[in-house]
C-alpha cells in the first residue's frame, strides 16, 4: 500500500461487502476513501438502476463535497454504475468495480471479475474480488491473534462460514451436513480448529456448529468482543470457508494457506465461473470432510487493479 495521495469519493451501498471491495482498492491505489452511502428512495428502489433517468435523483443527497470533481470517485455494482457514469458526465473522474451494466466508455476505468464477462480497452478483469487484505495486515494480525489461538491443535484448521443468499442456501440442515464434515476432519486427522460464522450466518447454523464442534475443542467465535477474521486468516495452516461468498473466498487465497471450498446446495454461473478459475489455477479445491494440503501461494489480485487505479489517475 502506498502512502495516501488524496481522498477518494466512494459511491456504495453501506454494506460490508462493498466497502471491503472499494475501501480496499482505494487504500492500496494509494487514496483515502469517504464512504457515501448510496440509498435509492421511491419507486426507484424496485426499478433496475440501469433504467434510472435521473440517477443522482434517484437516490438519497450522496453529500459530496464541492471539490469532487477535483478527486477520483469510485463507484461499484449496478446503481453505483449508474449514479458513477451520471457524475462522470458533471466532470468527474470515475473508477467504477465490478459490472455497472452499462457501457464501460462512460466510466474512466471498469475493474470486474473474469466471471462478469465484459470488455473494453479501459476494463481490467481479475480473479478474485478486490479486498484489503495485505501482507502487512497478516502480520500484524497473527501477532496480535496468535496468543489466544495457541491452545489449539497444529495444523489449525480455519472455518469460515457465510450465510445463504438468491444463489444458495445454508440453512439449519446445510449447517448440520457442514458440523458433520468438520467433525469427522476433527477426528480423523487431529486438527485443531478455529471458526467464525458471518453476519449473514442463520442464528440455528452458528448453533448447530457450535453444538457439534465446541465439545471437541474448537474455538468459535461468539460474535462478541473483537473481530477475529483477520487473525483467524493469518494464523491458519489450512482454511475451510462456504462457497456462498465470492469476497471470503477471495480473502481466503490471498494467504499462504490451502484453501477448501465447502459445497451448498444451490447454484450460480457467476460464482461457479470463479471458483472454477481458482480451481484451475492450483489455489482452491473442494471440501471432502478431510484435511488436504498441498503447496500453494498467496493469490490476490488487487494490487494489478491498484496498479491500474495509479496509472489511469496519474499516479504511477
Amino acid at each position: 500500500m502506498t502512502d495516501p495521495s488524496g481522498p477518494a469519493a466512494v459511491i456504495a451501498a453501506d454494506l460490508a461487502g462493498m466497502r471491503s471491495q472499494t475501501f480496499g482498492l482505494a487504500r492500496r491505489a494509494g487514496l483515502e476513501p469517504h464512504l457515501h452511502a448510496l440509498v435509492p428512495t421511491g419507486v426507484w428502489r424496485h426499478v433496475p438502476a440501469a433504467w434510472w433517468p435521473a440517477p443522482l435523483r434517484a437516490v438519497r443527497p450522496l453529500d459530496l463535497p464541492a471539490d469532487y470533481r477535483d478527486h477520483p470517485v469510485i463507484s461499484i455494482g449496478g446503481s453505483g454504475g449508474a449514479v458513477g457514469a451520471a457524475l462522470k458526465r458533471r466532470g468527474a473522474r470515475v473508477i467504477q468495480v465490478q459490472n455497472p451494466r452499462l457501457p464501460p466508455a462512460r466510466f474512466d476505468l471498469v475493474i470486474a471479475n473474469r466471471h462478469d464477462r465484459i470488455s473494453g480497452p479501459n476494463v481490467i478483469l481479475t480473479r478474485t474480488a478486490l479486498h484489503g487484505v495485505t501482507p502487512h495486515l497478516l502480520e500484524q494480525a497473527r501477532r496480535e491473534w496468535a496468543p489466544a489461538l495457541a491452545h489449539l491443535p497444529r495444523p489449525l484448521v480455519v472455518v469460515l462460514v457465510g450465510g445463504g443468499n438468491g444463489r444458495f442456501r445454508l440453512g439449519r440442515t446445510e449447517g448440520a451436513a457442514l458440523a458433520a464434515g468438520l467433525a469427522t476432519m476433527m477426528r480423523r486427522d487431529r486438527v485443531g480448529l478455529a471458526l467464525t460464522p458471518s453476519r449473514r450466518t442463520d442464528p440455528a447454523v452458528s448453533a448447530a456448529l457450535h453444538h457439534a464442534l465446541a465439545g471437541m475443542g474448537a474455538w468459535i467465535w461468539d460474535q462478541t468482543g473483537p473481530n477475529p477474521y483477520l487473525g483467524l486468516l493469518a494464523c491458519a495452516d489450512a482454511i475451510v470457508v462456504t462457497m456462498d461468498s465470492v469476497s471470503m473466498v477471495s480473502e481466503a487465497v490471498a494467504t499462504s494457506a490451502p484453501v477448501m471450498v465447502a459445497a451448498l446446495p444451490g447454484r450460480s454461473r457467476r460464482i461457479g465461473q470463479f471458483l472454477h478459475d481458482l480451481t484451475q489455477a492450483g489455489r482452491i479445491r473442494p471440501f471432502a470432510g478431510r484435511l488436504e494440503t498441498w503447496p500453494v501461494m498467496p493469490l490476490d489480485d488487487t494490487e494489478i487493479a491498484a496498479q491500474a487505479v495509479r496509472r489511469c489517475l496519474g499516479l504511477a
